[in-house]
C-alpha cells in the first residue's frame, strides 16, 4: 500500500521538556493504524502537530508529510485549506468542541462552504445526508438541534459527521469513545470502520484500549514517554510483544474473552526508573499468580459458601426497591444482596439506574418504597444521628477523584476531616488510623501535606480508596473507580481493592460499565437495564451462558482481539518472543 502521511523524527519541545522526542511512524491508505500509550504519553500532541494545531509555546522538529507534502513550515491559510478538508480530525469530548449556539446542521454546513462551493440549500442538503450517513435518527429533524439536546454518541456521530463531510484522505480520531457505553462505542466504533472502506480513508486512531485496537487496526504504534518503542502489525503485537513496555501493557490490560479473575492473578503492574549511572529507563513487569490465599475459598458462590457455613444474614439486603423522580421510576422494585466478603458487580449503560441505586442505598436519595437492611439493620427510613452512626459503615469510592478532593485541603486534613465528623476525637487515634490507612494503599508520609492537584491520576485515586477505608467500613461502594484511569494504573488500583478486600474482610458493589473489569473484579454480577435487575450470576456463568437478551447484547458489544494472545503453535519460543503470562523482565531502553 501506498503511505499517505510519514511522521519522520518529529520532537515538539514545551521549554525544556519533550513532549513527543524523535517519533516515526507511516500511515498507508485505507489502513487503520492505532497509536497507542498511556496519559501524558505524546499521542494527542502528535495529533495536534499534524494538524498544526499546536499553541505557539511550543517548538516542532522534524518532517509531517501528507501525500508528498511536508506540512511543517506551510503558511495558515494553506494549512486551513487542508484542515477540515484533506486531513480531519475526530476529538474526544465532543461536548466540548461543537458549538452550543449552533445546530449541529449548521455547523457541518459551515465546514461544507468553507471547502466546497456550495450554495446554503445544497450544504444544508448535504449535512442531512451526512447525518443519516453516520446513522443518526431522524436526520432532517436533528440537524435542527442544539449540542446539549442530543446524547454523548449522538454528538460523536455528528462530530464525526464534521469530519468526514468533505471526504478527507487521512482521519484522525483521537480517543473517539472514551466516554461511551460499550454498545454505543461498538456502534462507533464499526461506524469508523465502514466509512474508512466506503470513503476509502486511511485512519490513526489514537486510543488506551487495547481491546478495541485487536479488533479493528491494522497496525500499531506504541508510544512511552513522546517515542514509539515498538510498531508493527497488530496480530504481531499482540501475539508477539517484544518491548516490556507493550508486554506490560497487554498483561494490564483486561479482555472479557481473557478467562481471568482476582482469585487466580494479580494483574501486571509496569514499573520504571532511571539509572542514576547510565541515564538509560529501567522497565520491571510483575505477575504473580495466586495459588491460595488467606481467607478465601475457592468456589463459584462464595456468598453462599459464607452463609451456608456461619449462618449469617447477608452484609446488605436490597429488597423491592423503588427511586422515583418526576418522569418516572429510575429504581423500578430492585432486590438484592451483598454477602460478607464479596464482591458484587453491578454493570448497565448509562442511563439505566446504577448511581441513582448506589445513592439510594448511601441515603444520599430517598427511596420512594422497598427495604435496605445493613448489617441485619433495617436503614430504610433512619435519620438523624441514627443515620450519623452507619455512616461510617457504608462507604464510597468515586469515579473522579479530582472532582471530589477539596482542593483547598492537604491530604492530611482531608482524612482527618473525615474521620472528625464521624466523631473520632481522639486525635493521636485519628493520626493512627489515616498512617495505617495510607501505608495499606502505598502513600508516603510526606505526601500526606500535599494537595490534591499535586498528585497523578492513580495517586488521587489511592486518596479517595483511603479516603473511604479510613472510616473502616464494611460495605464500600465503588462508582467506576478505575473507568477514568490508563491500563497500568487501573492495574494497580485493581490489584489494591483486592488486597485491602483481603486484609480488611471488605465487601465490594463495583458499579461499572466495562465488563472486563467486573469479570475480573466481582464474584457475582448483577445486570441493570432501565431501572430492573434482569439477570444475575456467578462470575464465570453470567459470561459463558448470558440467559437475558440484554445481558447478551453487552457481551457481543465488547471489542474482541481478532486473534488470541497466546500462541497456537508447539514450539518454543525465542526467549524475547515469550508471551504473557511472564514472572518478571527488565530492559534498559
Amino acid at each position: 500500500m501506498k503511505p499517505i502521511l510519514e511522521v519522520d523524527q518529529l520532537a515538539v519541545r514545551f521549554g525544556a521538556q519533550h513532549a513527543v522526542n524523535n517519533l516515526s511512524f507511516t500511515v498507508h491508505e485505507n489502513e487503520m493504524l492505532a497509536l497507542v500509550g498511556e496519559s501524558g504519553c505524546g499521542k494527542s500532541t502528535t495529533a495536534l502537530a499534524i494538524m498544526q494545531l499546536l499553541p505557539s509555546s511550543a517548538t516542532l522538529e522534524g518532517r509531517i508529510d501528507f501525500e508528498g507534502r511536508d506540512l511543517v513550515g506551510l503558511s495558515k491559510p494553506t494549512m486551513r485549506s487542508i484542515r477540515g478538508n484533506a486531513i480531519s480530525m475526530i476529538f474526544q469530548e465532543p461536548m466540548t468542541c461543537l458549538n452550543p449556539v449552533m445546530t449541529v446542521g449548521n455547523q457541518i454546513v459551515e465546514v461544507l462552504r468553507r471547502h466546497e462551493p456550495l450554495s446554503a440549500d445544497a450544504a444544508w442538503k448535504r449535512a442531512t445526508e451526512l447525518l443519516d450517513l453516520v446513522r443518526l435518527p431522524e436526520p432532517a429533524k436533528r440537524a435542527h438541534d442544539y449540542p446539549h439536546s442530543l446524547s454523548g454518541g449522538q454528538r460523536q456521530r455528528v462530530m464525526i459527521a464534521m469530519a468526514v463531510a468533505c471526504r478527507p484522505r487521512l482521519l484522525i480520531a483521537d480517543e473517539p469513545t472514551t466516554a461511551l457505553d460499550v454498545t454505543i462505542q461498538a456502534q462507533i466504533l464499526q461506524l469508523l470502520d465502514s466509512l474508512r472502506r466506503d470513503l476509502s480513508m486511511a485512519v490513526l486512531l489514537i486510543t488506551h484500549d487495547l481491546g478495541v485496537v485487536g479488533q479493528y487496526a491494522n497496525r500499531v504504534a506504541v508510544m512511552y514517554s513522546g517515542e514509539a518503542v515498538e510498531d508493527g502489525a497488530t496480530q504481531r503485537i499482540f501475539t508477539q510483544p517484544r518491548h516490556p513496555y507493550t508486554k506490560g501493557l497487554l498483561g494490564a490490560s483486561l479482555t472479557l474473552d481473557q478467562d481471568l479473575h482476582y482469585r487466580t492473578r494479580r494483574l501486571t503492574e509496569i514499573r520504571t526508573h532511571i539509572d542514576t549511572d547510565t541515564g538509560l529507563r529501567d522497565f520491571s513487569l510483575s505477575d504473580e499468580r495466586i495459588a491460595s490465599a488467606p481467607n478465601i475459598v475457592f468456589t463459584r458462590s462464595p456468598y453462599v459458601r459464607a452463609a451456608a457455613a456461619d449462618n449469617r444474614a447477608p452484609l446488605l439486603a436490597v429488597r423491592d426497591l423503588v427511586t422515583r423522580y418526576d418522569k418516572g421510576n429510575v429504581v423500578d422494585g430492585v432486590s438484592f444482596d451483598v454477602g460478607h466478603d464479596e464482591t458484587v458487580g453491578l454493570v448497565g449503560e448509562s442511563g439505566c439506574g446504577k448511581s441513582t441505586l448506589s445513592r439510594t442505598i448511601l441515603r444520599l436519595i430517598q427511596s420512594t418504597s422497598g427495604t435496605i437492611s445493613l448489617d441485619g439493620e433495617d436503614i430504610t427510613h433512619l435519620g438523624g444521628s441514627k443515620l450519623r452512626a452507619i455512616r461510617p459503615k457504608i462507604q464510597m469510592i468515586f469515579q473522579d477523584p479530582y472532582a471530589s478532593l477539596n482542593p483547598r485541603q492537604r491530604v492530611l486534613d482531608i482524612l482527618d476531616a473525615a474521620l472528625i465528623v464521624h466523631g473520632v476525637a481522639d486525635k493521636h487515634e485519628r493520626r493512627r488510623r489515616i498512617a495505617d490507612i495510607t501505608d495499606r494503599v502505598g502513600l508516603a508520609s510526606k505526601s500526606l501535606q500535599r494537595f490534591a492537584h499535586e498528585f497523578s491520576g492513580g495517586q488521587r485515586q489511592r486518596i479517595g480508596i483511603a479516603r473511604a477505608l479510613v472510616l473502616q467500613p464494611k460495605l464500600v461502594i465503588c462508582d467506576e473507580p478505575v473507568s477514568a484511569l490508563d491500563v497500568s494504573i487501573r492495574a494497580q488500583v485493581l490489584n489494591l481493592l483486592v488486597e485491602l478486600k483481603q486484609s480488611l474482610g471488605l465487601s465490594y458493589l463495583f458499579i461499572s460499565h466495562d465488563l472486563s473489569v467486573v469479570r475480573y473484579i466481582a464474584d457475582r454480577v448483577l445486570v441493570m437495564n432501565t431501572g430492573n435487575i434482569v439477570e444475575s450470576g456467578d462470575h464465570e456463568s453470567i459470561w459463558s451462558r448470558p440467559a437475558h437478551a440484554y445481558t447478551r447484547s453487552l457481551i457481543d458489544a465488547v471489542p474482541k482481539p481478532a486473534f488470541s494472545r497466546h500462541r497456537q503453535d508447539n514450539t518454543a519460543p525465542r526467549q524475547d518472543d515469550v508471551d504473557l503470562p511472564f514472572s518478571f523482565y527488565r530492559f534498559a531502553v
